[in-house]
């Protein structure tokens, strides 16, 4: 048997659950632990691996402190995204790190310095990047 597709909006609401999770600074064993589940459930629903039932997403809704409607907001915006060609906006602050980069972002408060990190971020996406001797062979030992 083949591995069977998540539904598009299943996965667009597991990334708001994340999204809002770590915006709540709750991990997915605290989450879990709230809503009577395992992490590992908790996992299945972010990834969309899993269908969230209505009862479910109340509660989870509830822990997060948020109105149930907000994992659903701002479809059409998405939708007309993904018809042009570009990723999602809330896969990419589903990433890992990808919150913690943009609250740390946030926080820069120089116009200047904001411009100079993401031209630097667009850079390494352009070619690898090389640390120089940074990174330790592992079979290399110092004596």
């Amino acid at each position: 048997m083949g591995s069977k597709k998540p539904d598009p909006i299943d996965v667009e609401v597991g990334q708001r659950i994340r999204i809002q999770r770590l915006a709540t600074g709750l991990s997915q064993s605290e989450l879990a632990d709230r809503i009577g589940v395992t992490f590992q459930q908790v996992q299945k629903y972010e990834k969309g691996a899993n269908r969230v039932g209505a009862g479910r997403l109340t509660q989870i809704a509830n822990v997060l402190n948020v109105r149930v409607s907000s994992f659903f907001e701002g479809r059409e915006t998405i939708d007309r995204v993904a018809r042009q060609g570009f990723q999602s906006p809330l896969a990419a602050l589903a990433q890992p790190y990808a919150y913690r980069l943009l609250r740390a972002y946030t926080s820069i408060s120089d116009p200047e310095l904001r411009r100079t990190i993401v031209e630097f971020v667009e850079q390494l996406t352009l070619r690898p990047l090389d640390l120089g001797g940074l990174r330790e062979d592992p079979t290399e030992r110092r004596h």
